[in-house]
């Protein structure tokens, strides 16, 4: 008896037990997530470790007192009609600077620039509390008496990537995907009660999740956007795993077995499947673990705690709950849908597409080959970037603001250029290196003024130059590339100093490389252990490299996708997303481990049942037509949950949820589909015998068997010519 038998067979008879201990884990987690969360999220994406833009923060941080004239948020206040030295105009600051400082919010604020055409004055403002009662303070002047006021900086953006996270999260994920998932539940099982246990069973794993991650965030500052992902997952395995074992369940009960023992044997054999798929989709994740990113390590932090929860909500607490409903778990059915609730079942439709590529294999794998590797041909121009407060809705104060920079003050920006320079900066060569670089960043459209400091010791120079237009924008990010790449080359080529450039945007140029760099290591490493995996549970290096071949398929197919909708625009505007010049960088190494993780466990539930059969009458013609046909409704529906929990994704304003929801949508609807009922069935009716393949020297791998054999069944050989 395996290990998750046991624990279906003792969750049945105690369920008092099990429901205790998940509920006293409810409680202390929903207690960790109030004490500690608050205070631990960060909107900031940085890379780890000890990039150029770390080493130059922290040279400002040692050698240099904050820097009087450095500011957190921009205010540009206009007026079409009247000049900066109008009184008009002078009262109308005066009154907004009183209201500021009323908040208590404004350290200090001082006018940094007029405008060229004298109707707009730029005013700097150094932050001492939230920004919150100064963003209702600028938006309260806005329009009196005729002038405009707009506000971006640190803190305003932080608060829009905030609120926008929430909003995205309450009108997507819980207004479209949640109802949307439920509707597919009940078109799957047919009875209301068993449609909402997967619902009841994904809500108890998010809870439990949200209070382990918020242990997490205590220890090291999580990503705001982990709850994003972690409500997202959640939905998405508990619900599926929930699907894979009531379905067994009432499958079991169908062949007229008792109700425990239709659940320990639902136990010994779906649970299985979803302990290892669960196993395959942590060990992706974990890839994501690797990559020296803050937002990476928050996002993979989420799904993986997610994941194992639910895995473990699936082995428990579903047991014990199906112990308690019995066959009432059927109750509540739905007309028309919940005429059939036992047994296992043959889908007409694809069981007829099954047997339509069984009859015609290379033409199935051929065509369906070619259209998925066209999909992904537009990866090969695939550039990634940083979504930034241009691709914000108009609404935002934040964007208002940029939009006013850009407006009337281009060169102008919160989030300047740190530059380093360690040396002896007090020699000739190394002062006018540095006269020569101040020179040149004057005379460059993308940077504005520019500052100089010298450390008391003379081993130190601090230049810092404003950057343009959006600090993740393309602009902005070539800007610095340029500045690192050539203009300081140049300027201190000959000398002995060594200079670092540091801020938010060499942050982002830091993170972006990152994710160039590590996206191949991650590929190798989840690739590689999932190939062992699955050659340990089915013996057979053949269905595993065809396993992670047809998941690449969809990977790459997505990639491609994704591309053509959001960079190339199209279809964009019929699906209201916005084109962009380049894909979020974290979005390809993200959508690889998710997509990856999550086809295993369609992979895992169709092999399984299909090595099961193969096992009891010998023919893989048989195994895989069976094994495809009867499983298809589930995995299609399992597919669609997950489609509609990630359309809500896709349906936010944030454009990296749309690409990223999106992306999964799609790749996970093309698994489903032509992976799962053509691909898989072509490719393993052309290899045959060929599938089971183990070489003689791998014939000490351990035996895993995933699907249990009913020793009382008595199974049909195939008619020939099947």
């Amino acid at each position: 008896m395996g290990v998750t038998e046991r624990l279906a067979r003792w969750s049945s008879r105690h369920p008092r037990r099990a429901f205790g201990a998940w509920l006293g884990a409810i409680v202390v987690a929903l207690a960790f997530a109030i004490l500690f969360l608050p205070g631990n999220l960060t909107t900031t994406g940085h890379v780890t470790g000890n990039p150029e833009s770390k080493q130059a923060e922290d040279i400002f941080a040692e050698q240099f007192p904050p820097d009087p004239r450095a500011v957190d948020e921009l205010i540009v206040v206009r007026s079409q009609t009247r000049t900066v030295g109008d009184p008009e105009f002078q009262a109308f600051l005066q009154r907004l600077a009183g209201r500021g400082e009323a908040t208590g919010v404004v350290a200090r604020a001082f006018r940094l620039q007029v405008s060229r055409d004298r109707h707009a004055v730029l005013i700097g403002v150094q932050r001492k509390a939230d920004v919150d009662p100064l963003v209702t303070v600028v938006e309260q002047a806005d329009g009196r008496d005729g002038f405009s006021v707009a506000m971006t900086g640190e803190g305003t953006l932080d608060k829009d990537f905030n609120e926008l996270s929430q909003h995205d999260l309450k009108s997507g994920e819980l207004q479209v995907g949640l109802p949307a998932a439920f509707v597919i539940l009940l078109l799957v099982f047919g009875a209301l009660v068993a449609g909402l246990l997967p619902l009841v069973m994904a809500i108890v794993s998010i809870v439990v999740a949200l209070g382990l991650c918020a242990l997490v965030a205590e220890a090291t500052s999580l990503s705001v956007f982990f709850i994003n992902m972690l409500t997202g997952m959640g939905l998405a395995l508990g619900i599926d795993y929930s699907l894979f074992v009531v379905s067994r369940y009432r499958e079991e009960r169908g062949h007229d077995r008792r109700e425990l023992d239709a659940i320990a044997l639902a136990g010994a054999t779906a649970s299985r499947a979803v302990l290892f798929s669960g196993t395959v989709f942590v060990i992706a994740l974990t890839g994501m673990l690797l990559v020296p990113s803050n937002i990476m390590k928050s996002l993979a932090v989420a799904a993986i705690v997610v994941g194992i929860v639910s895995v473990l909500a699936a082995l428990t607490l579903l047991p014990a709950l199906l112990g308690v409903l019995g066959d009432r778990v059927n109750a509540l059915r739905v007309p028309w849908l919940g005429r059939n609730l036992g047994g296992a079942q043959e889908g007409r439709f694809w069981g007829g597409v099954v047997r339509a590529v069984m009859r015609r294999p290379v033409v199935s794998l051929v065509v369906f080959t070619a259209l998925l590797v066209a999909a992904a041909v537009p990866t090969l121009g695939l550039t990634l970037g940083a979504s930034g407060v241009s691709t914000l809705p108009d609404r935002l104060e934040s964007k208002r603001g940029y939009e006013a920079l850009a407006r009337d003050f281009p060169k102008a920006s919160s989030s300047p250029a740190l530059i380093a320079v360690e040396g002896n900066v007090r020699s000739p060569a190394v002062r006018s290196a540095i006269a020569r670089l101040r020179r040149e960043l004057e005379d460059d459209p993308a940077f504005g003024r520019s500052d100089l400091r010298i450390a008391s010791s003379g081993d130190v120079a601090a230049i810092g130059v404003q950057v343009g237009g959006d600090r993740t924008g393309d602009r902005a990010l070539d800007a610095v590339r340029r500045l690192r790449d050539v203009e300081i080359p140049q300027a201190f080529g000959g000398t002995d100093a060594h200079v670092v450039v540091g801020g938010d945007t060499a942050d982002n140029v830091d993170f972006i490389d990152a994710m160039n760099a590590w996206l191949p290591i991650v590929f190798a490493f989840v690739l590689g252990l999932s190939f062992v995996l699955l050659t340990v549970v089915f013996r057979s290096i053949v269905v595993a490299a065809t396993s992670i071949v047809l998941n690449l398929l969809s990977v790459g197919a997505a990639y491609g996708l994704v591309i053509l909708v959001f960079v190339h625009g199209i279809g964009s505007g019929l699906l209201g997303f916005q084109q962009v010049d380049s894909i979020e960088a974290w979005v390809p190494l993200f959508l690889f481990s998710v997509l990856f993780g999550l086809s295993m466990d369609y992979q895992v539930f169709l092999l399984s049942r299909i090595k099961e059969r193969y096992d009891r009458t010998g023919s893989t013609t048989d195994a895989v037509t069976y094994g495809v046909s009867s499983t298809a409704r589930l995995i299609t529906g399992a597919a669609l949950i997950i489609v509609a929990v990630f359309a809500g994704f896709a349906m936010g304003d944030l454009v990296m949820f749309q690409q990223m929801g999106f992306g999964i949508a799609a790749a996970l609807l093309i698994d489903a589909t032509i992976i799962r009922s053509v691909l898989l069935p072509a490719a393993m009716r052309l290899l045959g015998a060929w599938n089971w393949y183990l070489p003689s020297w791998l014939e000490w791998l351990p035996r895993i068997q995933i699907e249990a054999e009913r020793r009382d069944e008595q199974v049909p050989l195939p008619s020939p010519g099947s």
